[in-house]
Formats: structure tokens, sequence, C-alpha cells
């Protein structure tokens, strides 16, 4: 592989990040910063000499100036070609005119009164001024702030665009270099500085844009900390530029709002209003080929002047098209922003951009990205009012509409042009559909009769309702907080070794009971008996204090519960004993009390209903069942944990009923106690569960009157032999045989 060609005196290979000339006379290529040549230089230099040639060939020739009118000063001045923006005879032109005055348009306001609330109500349609900035926010340095200290604070090594403003042409060059041309007495040239973002510099600290471009800003309130795609970073200009600095009329990328500062100087604005015609107009005349020869301002029926002096601050609106003059030497800062209220107008503006060709430095970063995830936040906004009945408002509604469009067209258009800014975490089809279904349901409810909603200002309902997108905006971002805080606890719990299953401390508080109902009269262990009160009155001093404290739920060792023949949750069961709380000396009555009236009602129903069918006892031998202690202690064959533990539940559960309860059910039938979900009724004094809990079951799922054989892994779903019942089977036998009781095992 052949090496490398090397270039200029520093013998390295070619840098494209790096400026170049060639020598006209040995056809060698030279770094400008290894000869001392700027890039805005270099445009100047007829012929060039290396310092090798300039030996032998003499200094470089430079071109001679033949019109001051024109972007290429070489051509011949026979005063048939037209003056273009930028050059001194157009200056000089623009200053003698004449314009109608923006104080006509301009809303002139305190910094207090400039807040997200107030666009929201009246609308953001026409530039502010503020010359008070208390309460708006800004931070700045003094205006004693100079050129010198932004090299301080930034670095001189930085490589920055810069403006010839004769040419209407950038050029690359050092900003230590811009800062010794600012400084000097003597200039031959205007270069004009506008697109220093500083926000990742020191110089980020001494500035803080307003409160209301933070709070309303999509980037501030929308862009994720985890998005692949890199933050823009648009917020923190400097601007410095020397007297009669020049930018022609323009819209800035992405139709974004601005706000500027005059730190110290003076800056005058030409303002032209976004309505259709301006924006047609707009558009042909920045895509023809004579742009620089035709003033803008003489093709539309009203420009505006708008002098800024030191100490100013102007916020101009979405789409606003503008061109503007530093009358004297000036310092400003400025950013920018995208934002709810002109969403159909930044849209628009963007469009322009892709069919003007707008190369991407010129452009708003990831525009399109910004779109989807504010598209994502838009959805969850309108699905919050709608559940707290309060109407979006009109300039939302209208927003979202046009996001919708544009969403689907830039879809449509990654089949050919595959250059793709959706995030990864947004499924773009689903959200456009259930965008659509919101503001379908919104113009349903428009008419289907209901009270249109009364406007006010902007398009809003109320002086109420005014609010209620910022308050929306602020609960998501609240949410979002929320959520990242919960994935971030999350992550660190996953690294932490988890807590052991309480499954183990369940099933032997099972095995004590169980143990203890075996022996027949209950004798009491006062060792057990106080493990036993210390569970239950943890949850009793939990249920006092579950509305203030909450998290004490969690020290309770009780996890699962049986609800309509499942294992319910742990939080579930945390709140069933909690809500009931079951009192251990009631449950040691009901056992002691009930235990030998249950053994002879199952002997008597059991001699009493030999000749049960087999649909109806789940058994051919229903004599098995010698003794309650054998049912109880003869677990189900299970060969998993789970049906252990559901088995040991249903051994362990007892309910005792009221005396009340006990007259009505003698004249009830057994089956009126239960509700038609399988749960006891809400009059009897303890509850297994809340019915809230516990969904109604579909209508095929209820328990039938005469379920049928229960299956387990031992049987595969066939009906046993005879003298093989089941453990589950013979349960079943005693439920049903038991429905009269007063215990429910």
């Amino acid at each position: 592989m052949a090496a490398a060609p090397l270039y200029c005196v520093c013998r390295q290979p070619y840098d494209v990040s790096r400026f170049m000339i060639e020598c006209d006379i040995c056809k060698d290529w030279f770094h400008g910063s290894c000869v001392q040549v700027e890039e805005h230089h270099a445009v100047d230099i007829d012929v060039y000499h290396c310092p090798n040639c300039d030996v032998k060939h003499g200094p470089s020739l430079m071109k001679k100036r033949n019109n001051w009118h024109r972007h290429d000063y070489t051509e011949p001045d026979d005063g048939s070609q037209p003056v273009q923006a930028g050059t001194s005879v157009f200056i000089k032109k623009l200053q003698n005119r004449t314009f109608p005055s923006a104080d006509e348009l301009l809303i002139r306001m305190r910094g207090e009164q400039v807040t997200p609330r107030y666009l929201e109500r009246h609308g953001f349609n026409y530039p502010l001024v503020i010359t008070e900035m208390e309460g708006l926010g800004l931070k700045l340095p003094p205006p004693t702030f100079s050129v010198k200290d932004v090299e301080q604070y930034v670095g001189g090594d930085k490589v920055i665009d810069v403006i010839d403003v004769a040419r209407q042409a950038d050029s690359k060059m050092k900003l230590s270099e811009f800062i010794k041309y600012f400084t000097k007495p003597h200039r031959p040239k205007v270069l004009n500085l506008i697109s220093l973002e500083f926000s990742d510099t020191k110089m980020s600290e001494l500035v803080e844009v307003p409160d209301v471009a933070k709070k309303m800003s999509w980037v501030e309130n929308y862009w994720p900390d985890e998005s692949f795609f890199p933050k823009p970073f648009v917020q923190k200009y400097c601007l410095m530029g020397v007297k009669d600095s020049y930018t022609d009329f323009h819209i800035d990328f992405g139709g974004t709002s601005v706000w500027y500062h005059v730190l110290w100087g003076e800056k005058i604005f030409y303002l032209i209003k976004p309505s259709p015609t301006n924006l047609a107009l707009y558009e042909a005349w920045s895509s023809s080929p004579n742009q620089s020869e035709v003033f803008f301002g003489d093709k539309v029926e009203k420009c505006y002047k708008c002098v800024v002096p030191q100490g100013t601050t102007l916020l101009i609106p979405t789409g606003w098209i503008h061109a503007v003059l530093t009358s004297q030497d000036c310092m400003a800062f400025g950013g920018n922003f995208l934002h709810n209220l002109n969403i159909g107008m930044q849209l628009r503006c963007y469009e322009m951009e892709r069919r003007l060709k707008t190369p991407d430095l010129f452009k708003f970063p990831y525009f399109e990205a910004i779109c989807w995830y504010v598209a994502k936040n838009l959805l969850e906004m309108l699905k919050e009012l709608r559940e707290d009945n309060c109407p979006p408002s009109t300039y939302i509604v209208d927003g979202v509409k046009a996001l919708i469009g544009a969403l689907r067209t830039w879809l449509k258009r990654e089949v050919t042009e595959p250059t793709s800014e959706v995030p990864d975490n947004i499924r773009p089809n689903h959200l456009i559909k259930e965008l659509t279904k919101e503001i379908r349901y919104l113009e349903d409810e428009s008419v289907s009769g209901s009270k249109p909603v009364k406007s006010q200002g902007y398009g809003l309902s109320s002086g109420m309702n005014g609010c209620l997108t910022t308050r929306s905006l602020e609960r998501l971002c609240q949410a979002r907080r929320a959520r990242r805080a919960a994935r971030r606890l999350r992550e660190q719990q996953g690294q932490a070794p988890k807590l052991p299953s309480n499954l183990d401390i369940l099933e032997r508080h099972t095995r004590d009971v169980l143990k203890r109902l075996e022996v027949g009269p209950l004798e009491e262990d006062p060792t057990f008996c106080a493990k036993v009160h210390g569970k239950f009155n943890k949850v009793s001093t939990a249920s006092a204090a579950a509305a203030s404290a909450p998290e004490m739920m969690e020290d309770n060792h009780l996890r699962l519960m049986m609800v309509n023949g499942r294992i319910i949750s742990k939080a579930g069961a945390l709140a069933w004993f909690v809500h009931y709380r079951l009192r251990v000396d009631d449950l040691l009555m009901c056992i002691t009390g009930g235990l030998e009236r249950v053994k002879t009602e199952l002997r008597e129903d059991v001699s009493g209903h030999s000749s049960v069918s087999d649909e109806e006892s789940d058994s051919d031998s229903p004599t098995e069942v010698n003794d309650l202690s054998d049912l109880i202690l003869e677990r189900p064959t299970s060969p998993s944990t789970e049906e252990a533990i559901q088995g040991m539940l249903s051994m362990a559960g007892l309910l005792c009923s009221s005396k009340a309860e006990e007259e009505r059910s003698q004249g009830n039938s057994s089956s009126e106690a239960w509700d038609n979900q399988g749960l006891p009724s809400p009059e009897t004094d303890y509850q297994y569960c809340d019915p809230s809990m516990s969904p109604p079951l579909h209508p095929s799922k209820r328990h039938a009157p005469n379920p049928p054989p229960i299956s387990n892994q031992a049987t595969k779903g066939k009906r046993p032999k005879k003298g093989m019942a089941t453990a589950k089977q013979r349960l079943g036998k005693i439920l049903k045989l038991n429905r009269h009781s007063r215990v429910f095992v």
C-alpha cells in the first residue's frame, strides 16, 4: 500500500478540516496556518507564492479592486450591474432609507410579565421588547465584558465560522485571530461572527437564558437523556459584529423563535410578518439566482425597522423574516428554541428549508427526531387532559394535526430517502395512530352536541384553562423524572443480591398450624402463640399506619392468599391482611370451639350420604375419609411448590360466622351465603378478601353447583380407580358435605 502524499512545509498528509492554498509556481499545497494566510484573505490573492517561491519570484500578487457594490470586486464597473447585499454601497443606501416604525407592532413588556402563561393566553405572534430585565430570568455578564474576555472563557484555539459581509460568504478562522481583527483600529474587511454557540464552554456559566424560553423549549422539556442522537445545542450564542455588519433576510432554522439581548452596542432589525403571501414570496426570492441583487423588503407590503439599543431584549416569534444591521460595534447574546405555540409554522419553515436545499450546517440539528419526541409527549398530554375532562387548547389541537401530517410525510419519504431520525424507542406507526385517535375523539365530542368551549385570547377555553397546558407540561416533566429515578433505582437493585423468597416461612407456619389441628383439642404453646400473636399484631399495626407509612407493609411476612382459587400477589395479600386485621385469638377460638362439632357433623354427613353418585362425590369410596385429621394431614400430590402452597393455604383457611349470620343461614340455602364471585358475604364478621380486589369471573368460569372431578398430576385428568381417590378429591368431598357447617376448611 502506497504511503499518503505529504504537503506543506510541515510535511503532513492532507487534512480536510484545515484550510490549504496552492502555490501557483511550484503547485504544492500549504496549510494556511503554516504560511500565515487566513482563509478570508486567500480570496484577495490573485497569484500566490509559497515561502520557497517567494524568494525567487517575489511576493504574492493581490487582486485589483474595480468596484464597491459587487461581491466580486474585480468586475469592471460599467454602471450596469445592480448593487449586491452586504457591500459598502448597499450599507450606505440602507442606512439612508426610511421604513415604517416597528412600534406599531412591537409589544413592550416588563420582564416579570413575559411568562409561558401569558404567551399561551395571548399568543406569541408579534415581537416582544423588554427593557426592564427584572423577573425575566435572564442572566448575563456585566456590560464591561469584552471580546478578550470571550477569548479567555471560550479558548482562542476554537475554530469558528465568520461571515465576510462584503461577499456574504462564510470562512473559518480561529477565535484568537478574530479577536485580533476585532481589536484593531483599522479593519480592511467587515467580518461578522453570529454562530458562536458556547454551551460547552466555561462561558456558559455566565449566561442563563430567559425563563420563558427555558420553560417552553422542546429541547429542554422533551429531549431524553438516553437519546441515541446528540442533544442539540442552540440555546446560547454570542454574537460579535463590527460596525456595518449585515445579515440578509432569513428565517431562523427550523422556524425557531429567538431571543436577543444587546450587551453593548446597537443592532437594527428589519422585520416582516410571516403571512402566507410573504412566506411564498420569501421562498421564491431565496431560490432566485439574483437573490443578492434584490432587497426583499421591497417585495412585501411592509418591512418594519426596529432599533435595539444596549440593555434591551428582543423576542422574535416563529417564522418572522428579518435582516440585521449592526450600526456600531456590538456584542449580543441570543438563543433559539422550538415550542408548542406555533407547531404548524415551525413545520412549514422546516419543509421550506428542505425545498431550498439548505445545508445541514444551517438547519436545526435533528429536527425530525425532536418532533417524534414531542409527538410522544403530546400524546400523553392529550390522554391526561381527556382523563381530567379538560379540553386542550386550540393551538395544541392544531399543532398535533400539523404534526401528524408531517410525521406521515417523513415515514413515506423513508422509502426513497433512508435518512431516518426516528428514535429507537418509538413505534412511529403506532404513535401516529394513537394521536389520530385522540384528535378524532376531540372532534366527535364537538360534533356530538356538547356545548362548544368558550375560547378566549389565543384559543384557550377560559382563564383557568389557560394554564392547563403549562401544568400538564410540568406534570409530564415530573413524571418523566420520576420514571428515570425509578429506572436508576431498579438498575441499582438489579446489581444487589435479591432477597430470598418467603415461601419457606409460610410453609413452616402452615405445618405448625396443621400439627395442632391433628392432636385434637388445642393445647396452647406459649412459644408458638407468642410467634403468631407477633405476626398478626404486626399486621394490625401496619393497617393503622398504612395511610401515613405504606412502606411499613413491606415488613409483613404473609405474602400470598387464595382468591377465586388463585394465589394473588404479595401486594394483594398485604392489602387483604391489613384491611381485615385477623386476630389470632378469634382464630384459636374458632378452631377450639368448632373442631369437635365439625368432626361429629362430618361423620354424620358421611354416613347419611354413602350413596352419593360419582359426579357429586368425586370419589367412589367416601368412607375412606374417617377423620378430619386424616383429611388435613394427607397433602395433595403435587410436583410443584406452587400447588403445595395452595394446598396448605386451603387447609389453613378457617372462617367463623357470627350469630346473626347463623340465624340467617337457617332460612336460606348455603349457596346464598356466597356471591357470584365465589366470595363470602360482606356481612360476615371475617372475610378473606375485599370483593373489589378480584374482578368478577366470566359466567363460563364461575363455580358450578356440581363441579367436575378435580384432576392433578397423579390422575392426569382421568377418573381414578376405586380406592385411589386423591387428597384433593377427598377435600372436595368434605367441602360439599360441610356447606352448612360453621367452619370452612
